[in-house]
């Protein structure tokens, strides 16, 4: 059984993999899966609760899956709780495949789902496609909208993909930094080793996330927030590769005394022909699993550091940027949706990828072929 056979027959490896397939899928597809413009607020629509999805009529008729139009009413002063207006007068039904743009963005002629020939299209409109929607003027929000009234499901499924490709970012700029440090410090051997991991040692000693706010705080406040956090994670990436070189220089230490290596040498192999073609090879394993565990530590140094409000920045929309409405204790206890569907996904994709991480483990481990 080789292992892409063990990989597949781990059950919590394939679980973790699945969740990351449909998280990445979702946050790529996202101008075609959310529903509405991230930026876009709501007339009257601050944070309301995820839309009830309604089957009848309130005489009881069944008319399939629709919604109404609902917007925020007074606030109770002393609960802080407010009044939802709802106008059952105006049904709106639910379909797949909507044209739309914005908000209000065509009339139909027939009922939704409407194709490109039913559609009246409004001078200086761009139309999109949409995985779903609702005939104007409801707006269907899945898990409601924030405190400016834009669509938290469009806003999290745009945000992911900060949250989720910057771990890939950051692997792919340490990683083969260290590799390269890594298998050149461990087959020279001598001075040049000696001085590779000195330095290795000194980077070990400072404290990343305190690193990172202090990048934050002197960077140009004339760049973007994602300009911003790129740059952060891009400096921190090429000063965070000592922790992998010190482990690949052990590995290298030991495989470049193998028969194999030592062949190619009496062969007349140069050095770097040797270190990449021979023996960083030989850690592949080792790395691979090492990248897929490092990346969460990506993921949760852009939530912590937007939750502090040193990432990224409003309107631009992140998971941990979400999450900051954690620190108004108003919103915990009212509109718990808004805190709880950012948090969710961190914890499910630092999760996944941990899974994932051991399954690789487990498959590549060569004591475990039978």
């Amino acid at each position: 059984m080789n292992w892409w056979q063990r990989l597949k027959n781990n059950n919590l490896a394939r679980f973790g993999a699945i969740i990351l397939l449909v998280f990445y899928i979702g946050v790529i597809g996202a101008d075609f899966i959310a529903p509405y413009n991230p930026y876009d607020s709501q007339p009257h629509g601050s944070l309301l609760p995820p839309t009830k999805i309604y089957w009848k009529t309130p005489d009881g008729k069944f008319i399939g899956p629709h919604i109404y139009p609902t917007t925020q009413g007074d606030t109770n002063l002393e609960s802080g709780e407010r009044k939802l207006i709802v106008d059952f007068q105006k049904p709106s039904s639910l379909g797949l495949f909507v044209i739309g743009s914005e908000y209000t963005l065509f009339e139909v002629k027939l009922p939704l789902p409407p194709t490109w020939e039913e559609v009246k299209i409004i001078p200086g409109i761009t139309l999109n496609l949409h995985l779903f929607g609702a005939k104007d003027p409801a707006k269907i929000n899945l898990l409601g909208t924030d405190e400016q009234g834009r669509d938290q499901f469009s806003r999290l499924l745009h945000g992911g993909r900060i949250s989720l490709f910057i771990g890939i970012f950051g692997i792919i700029i340490t990683y083969p930094l260290g590799l390269i440090i890594g298998g050149i410090s461990g087959y020279f051997g001598g001075w040049i080793d000696i001085i590779i991991m000195r330095l290795a040692e000194v980077l070990m000693t400072f404290p990343s996330i305190y690193l990172l706010a202090a990048l934050s705080g002197i960077l140009s406040p004339q760049l973007t927030s994602t300009q911003r956090f790129l740059l952060i994670v891009l400096i921190t990436s090429v000063i965070s590769w000592a922790g992998l070189a010190r482990v690949i220089r052990g590995q290298v230490l030991s495989i470049k005394e193998q028969e194999f290596v030592q062949a190619s040498l009496a062969m007349g192999g140069k050095p770097f022909y040797i270190i990449f073609r021979h023996v960083l090879p030989q850690t592949a394993s080792y790395v691979i699993i090492s990248a897929t565990l490092a990346i969460p530590s990506f993921i949760g140094a852009e939530a912590v550091l937007s939750l502090i409000g040193l990432g990224i920045q409003q309107p631009d929309p992140s998971w941990g940027n979400m999450l900051s409405l954690a620190s108004n204790a108003s919103i915990l206890v009212l509109q718990p949706w808004l805190v709880l569907a950012p948090a969710m996904l961190i914890i499910l994709t630092v999760l996944a990828f941990n899974l994932l991480g051991d399954g690789l483990r487990d498959a590549l481990d060569p004591r475990s072929i039978r």
